[in-house]
Protein backbone atom coordinates (compact mmCIF):
# COMPACT_ATOMS: atom_id res chain seq x y z
CA UNK A 1 0.00 0.00 0.00
CA UNK A 2 1.13 3.55 -0.69
CA UNK A 3 2.18 5.63 2.27
CA UNK A 4 -0.17 8.46 3.20
CA UNK A 5 1.83 11.55 4.08
CA UNK A 6 2.27 12.83 7.61
CA UNK A 7 -0.54 15.12 8.78
CA UNK A 8 -0.24 17.52 11.67
CA UNK A 9 -3.67 18.16 13.18
CA UNK A 10 -4.82 20.30 16.09
CA UNK A 11 -6.74 18.21 18.62
CA UNK A 12 -8.04 18.69 22.15
CA UNK A 13 -4.82 17.54 23.77
CA UNK A 14 -2.67 19.78 21.57
CA UNK A 15 -0.77 19.01 18.38
CA UNK A 16 -1.10 15.40 17.30
CA UNK A 17 1.03 14.04 14.47
CA UNK A 18 -0.95 11.45 12.52
CA UNK A 19 1.43 9.28 10.53
CA UNK A 20 -0.86 7.18 8.38
CA UNK A 21 1.87 4.85 7.13
CA UNK A 22 0.61 1.72 5.45
CA UNK A 23 -2.88 3.30 5.52
CA UNK A 24 -2.84 2.99 9.31
CA UNK A 25 -3.25 -0.77 9.54
CA UNK A 26 -1.23 -3.63 10.95
CA UNK A 27 -0.66 -6.25 8.27
CA UNK A 28 -0.70 -9.12 10.75
CA UNK A 29 -4.01 -8.29 12.43
CA UNK A 30 -5.80 -6.01 9.99
CA UNK A 31 -6.35 -3.60 12.88
CA UNK A 32 -6.20 0.09 12.03
CA UNK A 33 -3.60 1.88 14.15
CA UNK A 34 -4.73 5.47 13.57
CA UNK A 35 -8.09 7.05 12.80
CA UNK A 36 -8.19 8.48 9.28
CA UNK A 37 -8.92 12.23 9.39
CA UNK A 38 -11.98 13.81 7.78
CA UNK A 39 -11.89 17.58 7.53
CA UNK A 40 -14.68 20.15 7.26
CA UNK A 41 -14.75 23.93 7.59
CA UNK A 42 -18.24 23.92 9.15
CA UNK A 43 -19.35 24.18 12.80
CA UNK A 44 -20.59 21.11 14.68
CA UNK A 45 -24.29 22.02 14.67
CA UNK A 46 -24.79 21.69 10.91
CA UNK A 47 -25.88 19.11 8.36
CA UNK A 48 -22.27 19.04 7.17
CA UNK A 49 -21.22 17.70 10.56
CA UNK A 50 -24.17 15.28 10.65
CA UNK A 51 -23.13 13.95 7.23
CA UNK A 52 -19.50 13.55 8.27
CA UNK A 53 -20.27 11.91 11.62
CA UNK A 54 -22.83 9.49 10.13
CA UNK A 55 -20.31 8.46 7.49
CA UNK A 56 -17.66 7.81 10.15
CA UNK A 57 -20.14 5.83 12.26
CA UNK A 58 -21.22 3.68 9.33
CA UNK A 59 -17.64 2.94 8.30
CA UNK A 60 -16.96 1.73 11.84
CA UNK A 61 -20.19 -0.29 12.00
CA UNK A 62 -19.82 -1.95 8.59
CA UNK A 63 -16.20 -2.86 9.30
CA UNK A 64 -17.07 -4.13 12.80
CA UNK A 65 -14.83 -1.49 14.32
CA UNK A 66 -11.76 -2.28 12.20
CA UNK A 67 -11.90 0.97 10.21
CA UNK A 68 -11.94 4.30 12.05
CA UNK A 69 -12.46 7.89 10.88
CA UNK A 70 -11.99 10.99 13.05
CA UNK A 71 -14.01 14.10 12.08
CA UNK A 72 -12.33 17.50 12.47
CA UNK A 73 -14.84 20.39 12.02
CA UNK A 74 -14.43 24.18 12.26
CA UNK A 75 -11.47 24.39 9.83
CA UNK A 76 -9.20 22.63 12.36
CA UNK A 77 -7.38 21.04 9.41
CA UNK A 78 -7.71 24.17 7.25
CA UNK A 79 -10.28 26.18 5.34
CA UNK A 80 -12.02 24.89 2.22
CA UNK A 81 -9.12 25.63 -0.12
CA UNK A 82 -6.53 24.16 2.24
CA UNK A 83 -8.61 21.03 2.71
CA UNK A 84 -8.83 20.45 -1.04
CA UNK A 85 -5.10 21.02 -1.50
CA UNK A 86 -4.20 18.72 1.39
CA UNK A 87 -6.57 16.04 0.13
CA UNK A 88 -5.13 16.17 -3.38
CA UNK A 89 -1.62 15.86 -1.90
CA UNK A 90 -2.76 12.78 0.03
CA UNK A 91 -2.48 14.35 3.49
CA UNK A 92 -6.22 14.21 4.34
CA UNK A 93 -8.20 11.23 3.01
CA UNK A 94 -11.75 12.58 3.47
CA UNK A 95 -13.37 16.01 3.11
CA UNK A 96 -16.99 17.15 3.43
CA UNK A 97 -17.70 20.63 2.03
CA UNK A 98 -19.88 22.81 -0.17
CA UNK A 99 -19.19 22.56 -3.90
CA UNK A 100 -18.55 26.29 -4.53
CA UNK A 101 -14.87 26.33 -3.41
CA UNK A 102 -14.16 23.37 -5.71
CA UNK A 103 -14.69 25.41 -8.88
CA UNK A 104 -11.17 26.85 -8.61
CA UNK A 105 -9.73 23.32 -8.74
CA UNK A 106 -12.32 21.74 -11.07
CA UNK A 107 -14.01 24.36 -13.33
CA UNK A 108 -16.80 21.99 -14.41
CA UNK A 109 -18.17 22.00 -10.84
CA UNK A 110 -19.53 25.43 -11.83
CA UNK A 111 -22.51 23.55 -13.26
CA UNK A 112 -23.97 23.88 -9.74
CA UNK A 113 -23.52 27.67 -9.85
CA UNK A 114 -26.25 28.08 -12.48
CA UNK A 115 -28.80 30.16 -10.55
CA UNK A 116 -32.56 29.66 -10.38
CA UNK A 117 -32.49 26.35 -12.28
CA UNK A 118 -34.47 24.41 -9.67
CA UNK A 119 -37.15 25.41 -7.18
CA UNK A 120 -37.61 21.98 -5.56
CA UNK A 121 -34.76 20.34 -3.66
CA UNK A 122 -36.12 16.88 -4.43
CA UNK A 123 -35.72 17.59 -8.15
CA UNK A 124 -32.12 18.61 -7.50
CA UNK A 125 -31.51 15.31 -5.70
CA UNK A 126 -33.07 13.35 -8.55
CA UNK A 127 -30.85 15.17 -11.07
CA UNK A 128 -27.56 14.63 -9.24
CA UNK A 129 -28.31 11.00 -8.35
CA UNK A 130 -29.05 10.20 -12.00
CA UNK A 131 -26.55 7.60 -13.26
CA UNK A 132 -25.68 9.56 -16.41
CA UNK A 133 -24.98 12.75 -14.51
CA UNK A 134 -23.10 10.95 -11.73
CA UNK A 135 -20.80 9.25 -14.25
CA UNK A 136 -19.96 12.59 -15.83
CA UNK A 137 -19.39 14.48 -12.58
CA UNK A 138 -17.37 11.58 -11.16
CA UNK A 139 -15.01 11.90 -14.11
CA UNK A 140 -14.49 15.57 -13.22
CA UNK A 141 -13.50 14.68 -9.66
CA UNK A 142 -11.29 11.79 -10.78
CA UNK A 143 -9.35 14.04 -13.13
CA UNK A 144 -8.82 16.42 -10.20
CA UNK A 145 -7.39 13.66 -8.01
CA UNK A 146 -10.52 12.91 -5.99
CA UNK A 147 -13.35 10.39 -5.85
CA UNK A 148 -16.86 11.67 -5.22
CA UNK A 149 -18.72 9.57 -2.65
CA UNK A 150 -21.99 11.51 -2.82
CA UNK A 151 -23.89 14.75 -2.33
CA UNK A 152 -26.10 15.72 0.59
CA UNK A 153 -27.48 19.26 0.88
CA UNK A 154 -28.75 22.01 3.14
CA UNK A 155 -31.66 23.00 0.94
CA UNK A 156 -31.41 26.27 -0.99
CA UNK A 157 -29.37 29.38 -0.35
CA UNK A 158 -31.39 32.45 0.68
CA UNK A 159 -30.58 36.10 1.33
CA UNK A 160 -30.65 37.91 4.67
CA UNK A 161 -30.69 41.72 4.74
CA UNK A 162 -31.75 44.83 6.65
CA UNK A 163 -33.74 46.16 3.69
CA UNK A 164 -37.23 44.93 2.91
CA UNK A 165 -37.16 43.46 -0.59
CA UNK A 166 -40.43 43.07 -2.45
CA UNK A 167 -39.39 43.84 -6.04
CA UNK A 168 -36.35 43.50 -8.29
CA UNK A 169 -35.49 47.18 -7.81
CA UNK A 170 -35.00 46.63 -4.06
CA UNK A 171 -31.84 44.60 -4.70
CA UNK A 172 -30.10 47.65 -6.15
CA UNK A 173 -27.03 48.78 -4.23
CA UNK A 174 -27.23 46.09 -1.54
CA UNK A 175 -23.71 45.30 -0.31
CA UNK A 176 -24.02 41.54 -0.09
CA UNK A 177 -21.31 39.19 1.09
CA UNK A 178 -20.67 36.25 -1.24
CA UNK A 179 -18.12 33.49 -1.45
CA UNK A 180 -15.13 34.16 -3.67
CA UNK A 181 -16.87 32.65 -6.69
CA UNK A 182 -17.12 34.70 -9.88
CA UNK A 183 -20.46 33.20 -10.92
CA UNK A 184 -22.06 33.94 -7.56
CA UNK A 185 -20.88 37.52 -7.80
CA UNK A 186 -22.11 37.82 -11.39
CA UNK A 187 -25.59 36.69 -10.35
CA UNK A 188 -25.92 39.37 -7.68
CA UNK A 189 -24.57 42.03 -10.02
CA UNK A 190 -27.28 41.08 -12.51
CA UNK A 191 -29.85 41.78 -9.79
CA UNK A 192 -28.32 45.20 -9.19
CA UNK A 193 -26.64 44.34 -5.88
CA UNK A 194 -22.99 44.97 -4.99
CA UNK A 195 -21.40 41.60 -4.16
CA UNK A 196 -18.46 41.65 -1.77
CA UNK A 197 -16.33 38.53 -1.25
CA UNK A 198 -15.49 38.07 2.42
CA UNK A 199 -14.10 35.34 4.64
CA UNK A 200 -17.05 33.71 6.37
CA UNK A 201 -15.57 34.21 9.83
CA UNK A 202 -15.87 37.98 9.27
CA UNK A 203 -19.54 37.98 8.17
CA UNK A 204 -21.21 38.40 11.57
CA UNK A 205 -19.05 41.36 12.57
CA UNK A 206 -19.38 42.77 9.03
CA UNK A 207 -23.18 42.80 9.39
CA UNK A 208 -22.92 44.20 12.90
CA UNK A 209 -20.65 47.07 11.88
CA UNK A 210 -22.42 47.78 8.59
CA UNK A 211 -19.47 46.85 6.37
CA UNK A 212 -21.99 44.74 4.47
CA UNK A 213 -25.78 45.04 4.28
CA UNK A 214 -26.62 41.46 3.49
CA UNK A 215 -25.35 37.93 2.98
CA UNK A 216 -26.56 34.69 1.38
CA UNK A 217 -26.49 31.17 2.82
CA UNK A 218 -28.84 28.27 3.54
CA UNK A 219 -31.12 28.54 6.59
CA UNK A 220 -28.88 26.06 8.39
CA UNK A 221 -25.88 28.40 8.25
CA UNK A 222 -27.89 31.54 9.02
CA UNK A 223 -29.13 30.00 12.26
CA UNK A 224 -26.06 28.04 13.36
CA UNK A 225 -23.97 31.22 13.08
CA UNK A 226 -26.73 33.49 14.46
CA UNK A 227 -26.56 35.78 11.43
CA UNK A 228 -30.28 36.52 11.79
CA UNK A 229 -29.45 38.47 14.96
CA UNK A 230 -28.01 41.23 12.76
CA UNK A 231 -30.69 41.14 10.04
CA UNK A 232 -34.30 42.31 9.82
CA UNK A 233 -35.32 40.14 6.87
CA UNK A 234 -34.63 36.80 5.24
CA UNK A 235 -35.60 36.81 1.55
CA UNK A 236 -36.36 33.43 -0.01
CA UNK A 237 -34.34 33.96 -3.17
CA UNK A 238 -33.69 30.20 -3.36
CA UNK A 239 -31.11 31.04 -6.00
CA UNK A 240 -28.83 28.00 -5.63
CA UNK A 241 -28.98 24.57 -3.99
CA UNK A 242 -26.39 24.28 -1.21
CA UNK A 243 -24.83 20.94 -2.09
CA UNK A 244 -22.42 19.22 0.28
CA UNK A 245 -19.93 16.80 -1.24
CA UNK A 246 -18.20 13.89 0.46
CA UNK A 247 -14.94 13.15 -1.29
CA UNK A 248 -11.95 10.89 -0.78
CA UNK A 249 -8.42 11.19 -2.11
CA UNK A 250 -8.08 8.99 -5.20
CA UNK A 251 -4.57 8.02 -4.15
CA UNK A 252 -5.76 6.96 -0.72
CA UNK A 253 -8.79 5.07 -2.03
CA UNK A 254 -6.73 3.10 -4.53
CA UNK A 255 -4.34 2.08 -1.74
CA UNK A 256 -7.12 0.30 0.15
CA UNK A 257 -8.14 -3.34 -0.40
CA UNK A 258 -11.36 -3.84 -2.36
CA UNK A 259 -13.40 -4.88 0.69
CA UNK A 260 -12.52 -1.62 2.48
CA UNK A 261 -13.35 0.42 -0.62
CA UNK A 262 -16.75 -1.29 -0.71
CA UNK A 263 -17.40 -0.44 2.94
CA UNK A 264 -16.50 3.23 2.37
CA UNK A 265 -18.86 3.53 -0.61
CA UNK A 266 -21.68 1.76 1.19
CA UNK A 267 -21.24 3.95 4.29
CA UNK A 268 -21.29 7.04 2.07
CA UNK A 269 -24.63 6.04 0.50
CA UNK A 270 -26.22 5.51 3.90
CA UNK A 271 -24.81 8.80 5.25
CA UNK A 272 -26.05 10.75 2.21
CA UNK A 273 -29.65 9.64 2.63
CA UNK A 274 -29.53 10.23 6.38
CA UNK A 275 -28.11 13.74 5.98
CA UNK A 276 -30.78 14.67 3.41
CA UNK A 277 -33.56 13.59 5.75
CA UNK A 278 -32.00 15.52 8.60
CA UNK A 279 -31.73 18.61 6.38
CA UNK A 280 -35.43 18.49 5.56
CA UNK A 281 -36.35 18.19 9.23
CA UNK A 282 -34.02 20.96 10.35
CA UNK A 283 -35.03 23.61 7.81
CA UNK A 284 -38.51 23.95 9.32
CA UNK A 285 -37.07 24.40 12.81
CA UNK A 286 -34.49 26.89 11.53
CA UNK A 287 -37.23 28.96 9.90
CA UNK A 288 -39.17 28.96 13.17
CA UNK A 289 -36.09 30.11 15.09
CA UNK A 290 -35.72 33.06 12.72
CA UNK A 291 -39.40 33.96 13.01
CA UNK A 292 -39.31 33.73 16.81
CA UNK A 293 -36.41 36.19 16.85
CA UNK A 294 -38.54 38.83 15.12
CA UNK A 295 -36.72 38.61 11.80
CA UNK A 296 -39.27 38.58 8.97
CA UNK A 297 -39.18 36.00 6.19
CA UNK A 298 -40.16 37.29 2.75
CA UNK A 299 -41.46 35.14 -0.09
CA UNK A 300 -41.03 36.94 -3.39
CA UNK A 301 -43.97 37.30 -5.77
CA UNK A 302 -44.03 35.56 -9.15
CA UNK A 303 -43.21 38.72 -11.12
CA UNK A 304 -40.03 39.33 -9.11
CA UNK A 305 -39.00 35.70 -9.43
CA UNK A 306 -39.58 35.78 -13.17
CA UNK A 307 -37.35 38.86 -13.46
CA UNK A 308 -34.65 37.10 -11.42
CA UNK A 309 -34.83 34.18 -13.86
CA UNK A 310 -34.45 36.53 -16.82
CA UNK A 311 -31.45 38.31 -15.29
CA UNK A 312 -29.79 34.95 -14.61
CA UNK A 313 -29.40 34.26 -18.32
CA UNK A 314 -25.99 35.98 -18.57
CA UNK A 315 -24.67 33.75 -15.81
CA UNK A 316 -25.82 30.66 -17.74
CA UNK A 317 -24.02 31.88 -20.86
CA UNK A 318 -20.79 32.45 -18.91
CA UNK A 319 -20.94 29.02 -17.27
CA UNK A 320 -21.84 27.20 -20.47
CA UNK A 321 -18.65 28.59 -22.05
CA UNK A 322 -16.56 26.91 -19.35
CA UNK A 323 -18.46 23.72 -18.48
CA UNK A 324 -18.77 20.60 -20.61
CA UNK A 325 -22.06 20.89 -22.54
CA UNK A 326 -23.06 17.28 -21.90
CA UNK A 327 -22.65 17.82 -18.14
CA UNK A 328 -24.90 20.89 -18.26
CA UNK A 329 -27.49 18.95 -20.25
CA UNK A 330 -27.44 16.04 -17.78
CA UNK A 331 -27.85 18.40 -14.83
CA UNK A 332 -30.71 20.30 -16.46
CA UNK A 333 -32.83 17.22 -17.27
CA UNK A 334 -35.11 17.76 -14.27
CA UNK A 335 -34.95 21.57 -14.39
CA UNK A 336 -37.93 23.80 -13.76
CA UNK A 337 -36.97 26.13 -16.59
Amino acid sequence: MKRLKKLTALVVSGILSLSLAGCGTQASTGTQRYAWPLGTSSPEDTVTQIYAEKFAQEVSRLSQGKMKIQVYPNSVLGGDRELLESQKDGDIPFVVQNTAPQVTFMPDIAVFDMPRVYNDINLVRTAIDDSEFMAKIQKVYNEGGYELLGYADQGFRVMSTNKKITSIDDFKGQKIRTMENSYHMMFWKQLGASPTPMTFSEVYIGLQQGTIDAQENPYEVIVSNKLYEQQDYVVETNHLPHLISLTVSSEFMKSLPKNQQKIIRQAARIAKEYARKQSDKRIASRIQTIKDSGTQIITLDSATQAEMDTRSEKVYVAIEKQVDASLVHAYMKEANR
